[in-house]
């Protein structure tokens, strides 16, 4: 592929005003942690959604998404697609109960919820290995995903590759902090959708592929279309909607769909002017997420097997790259090499820029843990918020560095994202219930960790060196989730609760709610501290999450069934999809927001 002199312009400009947005913002950055890590708190619903949509939409997305659809079909995604449900759960439960926190950050939460000194080392120790380990592996799968963009698409080595974009992406996450960053994600996220949409639209119509029935009508392809995995195949119907449905989406935990909030999404909950923007923030967050931005990558993924059928015919049309690399989803980027010049400059500034939203909130997320929660808290607790904001820009540069190094490692999207899943294996129900049982505690959280990495450890490097049946990932998932859990569930029984004033504490400023909570609202009552028990709302909040649910996937299905030219289903679930709208209309008047 040759880049003309119209890409290298549009390719500067996109580089030049991402720069200008982040040093615009620098000034109030600069003012305390406050600004730098949280924006301030006066970020609206449509920033703080099209923020979170931006960071969740990375280069490494499309390619993640073409692997999947090229090895088990488009109904493959429901591996992800699952996660909606953890998303409505925290639009409707969780977002309204972070916002109350008014905490700094999520790892915060260990020390206004549990007592003594477990609760501060279980926040250091999250601090290190989710700010640091979780937080640099995330990024490394993100540059790797650019790693082969920049080799298909302009030639470049690796090291030219990451150096560049991840260059400019420290200079404004480093001088505008948060508010930089969300403000660039809205332009990055215009820039990326319209790429990403362009790019399958000219991809469909190329003469190697025929257009789009061509598509729809490929032997090949057609075996790929549906939208639920073969009911006769029990292998794939378990591993690819039973286990992602009942059990992954409240078991695992992943960043952007952690059960109960949490990471960044917690992050841009705690950076909005209320509670009500927070929640209008992740229900907005949730539809374009998993409703409406798959289906570009999703086409040019099926377009892919009718130009590359097999990896051999990849690694034969790009004899210069390292085979190692070449795995299925280096096919997003093979079928962008197609693409003509000028419109080329484009798709390149698009996918820059979803890399680059990725990684800057990445890196200020994880900095925000290492600064708040490590450094200030054990290091320097006294340290003003000048220094804090000094750190915070060291730290930034710092995790870009390791994630670089660790992207030079990986082979495929699709390996990071097995080795996410597996780690957080378990631990997922236990950020769902400390908001709602008091028993839970700090040393129960500390065990979900350490079981389910050692667990996950076990099956994935220890296991197969036994020469023992090799386990399927939904073997793996359930053996992971039903031990972790288990383990973690004992200690909740069997240790010492948290101290009784930490949680009337942590009570009155969240106000939770429900009959896990009885016990100590019945005690603030009779205090005197209470006035009256507090209204739960979680049954209303289900109900709205399982509607808004229904509405999502109906669209999900209607604009598929659009694309598929099947017009009839297609207006069914664009039926269901409004209905179902409507109804959450009626339930949110019933929600309670303080």
């Amino acid at each position: 592929m040759i880049l003309q002199s119209i890409d290298f312009i549009i390719i500067f400009a996109f580089f030049l005003l991402s720069l200008l947005i982040g040093l615009y913002a620098s000034k109030k950055a600069g003012k305390s942690s406050a600004d730098f890590f949280l924006s301030g708190r006066s970020m609206p619903w449509w920033l703080l959604g099209t923020s979170m949509v931006a960071t969740t939409f990375s280069c490494d997305t499309p390619n993640l998404v073409t692997d999947i659809v090229r090895q088990n079909g488009v109904a493959g995604n429901w591996v992800w697609w699952a996660f909606l449900l953890t998303g409505m759960l925290t639009v409707f439960v969780f977002a309204k109960l972070w916002s109350r926190s008014r905490i700094m950050t999520d790892l915060e939460f260990y020390e206004l919820r549990y007592s003594g000194k477990l609760a501060a080392f279980l926040r250091g120790f999250r601090a290190i290995y989710l700010g640091f380990l979780f937080n640099i592996l995330i990024m490394a799968s993100v540059s790797l995903a650019l790693i082969k963009i920049g080799a298909v698409m302009m030639d470049w080595s690796p090291v030219k590759t990451v150096l560049i974009a991840s260059t400019i992406t420290v200079i404004y996450s480093t001088f505008g902090g948060l508010r930089g960053i969300i403000l660039t994600d809205f332009f990055q996220f215009v820039i990326s959708m319209i790429g990403a949409i362009g790019a399958a639209i000219i991809v469909i119509n190329m003469p190697s592929v025929g257009g789009l029935d061509a598509v729809l009508n490929n032997p090949v392809v057609s075996q790929k279309l549906n939208l639920l995995p073969d009911f006769n195949n029990w292998d794939a119907l378990l591993g690819l909607l039973i286990l992602p449905l009942l059990i992954q989406w409240w078991s695992v935990w992943y960043p952007g769909a952690e059960p109960g909030g949490g990471g960044y999404i917690a992050q841009r909950i705690l950076s909005a002017k209320n509670e009500k923007e927070a929640v209008k923030a992740t229900l907005f967050f949730n539809v374009v997420h998993y409703a409406l931005r798959p289906w570009p990558w999703i086409l040019v993924g099926l377009a892919s097997l009718i130009v590359f059928p097999d990896l051999q015919s990849l690694k034969e049309h790009f004899p210069n790259i390292d085979p190692a690399i070449i795995k299925n989803d280096f096919a997003y980027p093979a079928m962008l090499s197609f693409l003509p010049s000028g419109f080329i400059g484009l798709v390149v500034a698009a996918l820059i820029a979803a890399y680059m939203s990725t990684v800057s909130t990445h890196l200020n997320w994880g900095s925000s843990y290492l600064v708040n929660d490590f450094y200030k808290r054990f290091i320097i607790k006294d340290a003003s918020e000048r220094k804090m904001v000094l750190m915070g820009r060291i730290f930034t540069v710092t995790l870009m560095v390791f994630a670089i190094l660790i992207a030079l490692i990986l082979e495929n999207a699709l390996q990071a994202f097995n080795i996410i899943l597996q780690v957080g294996a378990g631990t997922g129900l236990i950020y769902i219930l400390r908001w709602f049982w008091w028993r839970i505690n700090a040393i129960t959280e500390l065990a979900a960790m350490i079981i389910s990495f050692f667990v996950a450890i076990f099956i994935t490097a220890i296991y197969p060196k036994f020469g023992w049946p090799e386990l399927s990932a939904a073997e793996q998932l359930i053996i992971g989730v039903g031990v972790t859990t288990v383990g973690w569930m004992l200690v909740a029984f069997y240790s010492k609760p948290t101290e009784k004033i930490k949680l009337k504490e942590f009570y009155l400023k969240v106000r939770p709610g429900g009959p896990g909570w009885t016990q100590i609202e019945n005690e603030l009552l009779n205090e005197g501290k209470l006035k009256e028990k507090e209204y739960w709302d979680v049954p209303q909040a289900i109900l709205a999450m399982i509607v808004a649910s229904i509405a999502v996937y109906g669209a999900l299905f209607a604009l598929a069934y659009f694309i598929y030219k099947d017009n009839l289903r297609g207006i069914v679930f664009s039926a269901i999809t409004f209905f179902a709208f409507y109804a959450l209309s009626k339930i949110w008047k019933k929600l309670s927001f303080k």
